[in-house]
């Protein structure tokens, strides 16, 4: 499947924040992208482009394309409860994002990897679907032959699993448990998720 592999420090500056992690580039210009950058006037947006603008961030920074991120929010909308915090629980529950949330991989799109060449396991089966979506109580584990990787080993060094209640980690054996879905206050991602509900809406 086709992914966004420009130059990512580009694509923060647009939305004037570091949605793929701590960036030295980014730290040191901000500002929007071209020449210009935050002296250029920009026009007011309008209300579609706000909303817009909020949906393309939510996708960048869980790195899902339109159709798929579209099929997750109908999944969203069928469900109980409020449909934008639905949505976001549910881009959560990926299995590369849950990897990249237990610390086995420093981002998302290097956890991606990691599933998509057969490196963690599911409740004892490798899964290499990166969109595949966890269930409470699953069991997501490192592949007995990867356990020596030096990037798993790199990035189970920072302690990310730490961070987040909805995952138990256990660096001994080199496994983690999804618990639960997160609430949204739990999620520190700055997205706007009621705006992406009124798009869509239209």
């Amino acid at each position: 499947m086709a992914r966004y592999i420009g130059p990512k420090t580009k694509i923060a500056r647009r939305f004037k924040e570091a949605i793929y992690g701590p960036d030295k580039n980014f730290e040191k210009r901000g500002t929007p992208p071209g020449q210009h950058g935050q002296s250029r006037k920009r026009a007011k947006l309008t209300e579609y482009a706000i909303q817009l603008f909020e949906k393309q961030k939510a996708k960048y920074t869980y790195g899902v394309l339109e159709r798929q991120f579209y099929k997750t929010f109908e999944t969203a909308a069928r469900k109980k409860g409020i449909t934008g915090e639905n949505l976001l629980k549910y881009l959560e529950a990926r299995l590369d994002n849950t990897v990249y949330r237990l610390g086995i991989a420093k981002t998302r799109s290097a956890a991606r990897q990691l599933v998509s060449h057969c490196h963690i396991t599911v409740n004892g089966n490798v899964v290499n679907i990166p969109s595949y979506t966890l269930r409470p109580g699953d069991v997501i584990e490192v592949r007995e032959k990867s356990k020596t990787l030096e990037v798993i080993a790199d990035s189970l060094a920072h302690g990310n699993a730490t961070k987040f209640n909805w995952v138990n980690w256990d660096g001994k054996a080199m496994k983690g448990t999804f618990l639960a879905l997160p609430e949204r206050d739990q999620i520190p991602e700055n997205i706007k998720e009621q705006l992406i509900v009124e798009l869509y809406s239209k």
